[in-house]
């Protein structure tokens, strides 16, 4: 077996921005996970993302369904990937999405600024 694979386990999968947000648009919708800090979060996020920061992801798992696809999304696409890779190890079907908000926003594709959903 590869070493790579034992030590970091399967490849998690991504998806472009202007992938992620087709599927946003499509059913079932998956679920939008933001692992950014709050105040990253404040400053533009895509609708309808749920806030999670990553060094809260592995208490607060248990808030996310099971059931359903999960889009991890950060800043540049690295914390995602991480979060991702736990995510993926706890049983839960999930995608990173590649550039994160960087690539959201070179996409032209629309942000929320503020707290909330």
């Amino acid at each position: 077996m590869n070493i790579f694979r034992l030590l970091f386990g399967p490849p998690v999968p991504s998806v472009s921005a202007v992938e992620a947000q087709a599927r946003l648009k499509a059913r079932p919708t998956p679920v939008l996970l933001d692992v950014r800090q709050p105040e990253e979060y404040r400053q533009a996020h895509i609708a309808g993302a749920i806030l999670i920061p990553l060094n809260e992801l592995g208490r607060r798992m248990g808030e996310l369904p099971k059931g359903r696809e999960i889009l991890c999304v950060c800043r540049s696409g690295s914390r995602s990937q991480s979060a991702a890779r736990q995510l993926l190890k706890a049983g839960y079907p999930v995608v990173n999405v590649r550039g994160g908000l960087i690539g959201w926003q070179a996409a032209n594709l629309p942000v929320k600024k503020g707290p909330g959903r």
